[in-house]
This record gives structure tokens, C-alpha cells and sequence, in this order.
């Protein structure tokens, strides 16, 4: 079975300061909105849908970062082969609000707690998707990997 998943590095920027949405989800890791594509939807559709649901946040899609695969076992459909699609997504109205039926928590981080959480508390496969999305935002991961060396 083969499932599409769509979702984002959703950031804003206030007062010269970026912030990076990030959720807690129900296996208390620290991640990036996501969801499985509708029948008719596109990915961007999805992605944005998802993150509003998730979050209560709307976005903007301004360019893709990275489509990434993996497998799980589902106990009633058996292996899954997902592909989930990620997006540089700049926020735009809504509130921070966690869909509590999907997911435990959501905040704005700054780039250096949302890489933190990520690498500390979140999904290896992320890792690349985060740093592609600073590299396009200009922060500096390398300064954030600092404790890594």
C-alpha cells in the first residue's frame, strides 16, 4: 500500500525575528504539520489543508523543500510505503490552535529551539527537510549544529 502525505516548515517573521511552527504529536516527538492527501487534492492542497488543520494556522506555499519516503507497518493494512511531500510555507492568519484528536501541542519556536527539538526530540528524516528550509530562510544551521561536532 502507498500513502501521500503533504505538510511544511511553516515560519513568520515579526520584528525582524523568525519563528518556525512545529506540533508535539500523540508519541510526544516534536515535528512538522502533516496529513494524507484527498482523493482530487494536489500536494500543495494537502499541505496547506493539513497545516490549518493541525494548527489552526493558514500558509502560503513559496517553494518545495524536499519529498521524502519511508515505510511502517499498519496493523490493518500491513507495510506502508509513505511519501511525504514538504513545503517552505510562510504563515499567514489564524491562531495557534492543535487539533487535539491528531496531536498533543503546537508553538512557535525560534530556529535554534525548533532545530533543538528536532534533532533532540523529533524524526531523523526531518532533519534535511529543517535544514533545507533554513538555508532558504538564512539561518545559518551550521551555527546551530555547533554542539553536534
Amino acid at each position: 500500500m502507498k500513502e501521500i502525505s503533504a505538510g511544511g516548515v511553516v515560519y513568520k517573521k515579526e520584528m525582524g525575528a523568525c519563528s518556525i511552527l512545529m506540533i508535539e504529536d500523540r508519541y510526544s516527538r516534536w515535528t512538522l504539520p502533516k496529513g494524507k492527501r484527498e482523493p482530487g487534492e494536489t500536494v500543495e492542497q494537502t499541505a496547506l489543508r493539513e497545516i490549518l488543520e493541525e494548527t489552526g494556522v493558514e500558509g502560503e506555499i513559496e517553494q518545495p523543500l524536499e519529498t521524502i519516503s519511508y515505510r511502517y507497518f499498519h496493523p490493518d493494512y500491513g507495510e506502508v510505503e509513505k511519501e511525504v511531500h514538504y513545503f517552505l510555507v510562510k504563515a499567514g492568519g489564524g491562531e495557534i490552535l492543535p487539533q487535539l484528536s491528531e496531536i498533543t501541542g503546537v508553538a512557535w519556536l525560534s530556529p535554534q529551539q525548533a532545530w533543538e527539538k528536532q534533532r533532540t526530540m523529533g524524526y531523523e528524516n526531518n532533519l534535511s527537510v529543517i535544514s533545507k528550509a533554513f538555508a532558504c530562510l538564512g539561518i545559518q544551521v551550521d551555527q546551530l549544529e555547533g554542539d553536534q561536532q
